[in-house]
């Protein structure tokens, strides 16, 4: 893996993304049928934050199976929005920048994804997934190659 190509080369760009109106079901909704792990929030193109599915985890933490339970979670869901749980100041990138500068911020901080940005409209994400998602991917090419 060239750890000085552009995050370009990496990250993800078509994003399934969220406003920060929208309601707790929508993110509920993404998280159920996608197989991602972060959600960029975004108004006019322009990043103001980040759901990951641990701030969600801890949005529904608490609710239980019963059926009064799932009203109370059904009532969260369509009462509660994106703003009350995103995340906002997150690390970006731009999308000219080393993958070794990706990385590096992956090792100082406790997050698993960066916003990649450009000109202030959201371009893409990198992720910890996709880090490792490649050097799977390499590690195979040259096992088959061997």
């Amino acid at each position: 893996m060239d750890f000085t190509a552009p995050v370009s080369k990496f990250m993800t760009k078509k994003l399934v993304t969220v406003v920060p109106g929208d309601k707790m079901s929508v993110v509920k909704e993404i998280f159920d049928t996608q197989r991602i792990h972060h959600i960029p929030v975004v108004r006019y193109k322009t990043l103001v934050g980040l759901v990951s599915k641990t701030d969600f985890m801890h949005f529904l933490r608490g609710i239980e199976l019963t059926p009064y339970d799932k009203l109370v979670e059904n009532s969260r869901m369509h009462h509660y929005t994106v703003e009350d749980i995103m995340t906002t100041g997150i690390a970006t990138l731009e999308s000219s920048e080393r993958l070794n500068v990706a990385l590096q911020i992956f090792a100082e901080n406790l997050f698993h994804a960066i916003p990649i940005v450009d000109n202030d409209e959201l371009v893409g994400m990198i992720t910890t997934f996709d880090i490792i998602r490649m050097l799977v991917e390499e590690d195979n090419a040259r096992i088959k190659a061997s």
